[in-house]
């Protein structure tokens, strides 16, 4: 079973520049979210909920689920790195949520955080899109973001 590591490039939190989220295995794709993007979707959440930290975890799980798609449901382990020590569990949760409700069948103990460092293929990747040297795979709009957030 093929190991996926997953990391990000500038937090969602971030709004002065768009985020890129990537993963590599024997496969490399790259998520980017446009920084005006990010600002709708905050601006969104914000008004739906009352925690100020709420809307972050959530649009990275939702993100996560548009990156990695059938490698959810396909039995690879996925290491995402730790961007929001101490939600990893609110994370986790909200992915495997998304999961059920677009029908995957995904086995929780497959999902693990864990530091993946700067040698890992997935920070290569994440950073040659941010600076523009790779082009990403997925572009995430606001609407897909918020779609999957429900």
């Amino acid at each position: 079973m093929a190991d996926v590591e997953v990391d990000q490039s500038i937090k969602i939190g971030d709004t002065h520049a768009p985020t890129v989220i990537a993963m590599a295995d024997d496969t490399e794709r790259a998520l980017l979210i446009p920084t005006i993007a990010k600002r709708i979707c905050i601006r969104t959440l914000r008004g739906r909920w009352k925690s100020k930290t709420l809307p972050y975890f959530r649009l990275f799980a939702a993100a996560l689920f548009l990156l990695l798609g059938e490698h959810l449901e396909h039995g690879y382990r996925i290491i995402i790195d730790v961007e929001y020590p101490g939600h990893e569990g609110d994370i986790k949760s909200d992915l495997l949520l998304f999961c059920r409700r677009a029908g995957l069948v995904v086995d929780p103990d497959l999902i693990h955080f864990a530091q993946v460092g700067k040698h890992s293929p997935a920070h290569r990747v994440a950073i040659e899109t941010l600076r523009g040297k790779r082009t990403p795979d997925v572009v995430a709009t606001a609407e897909a973001l918020l779609e999957i957030v429900g």
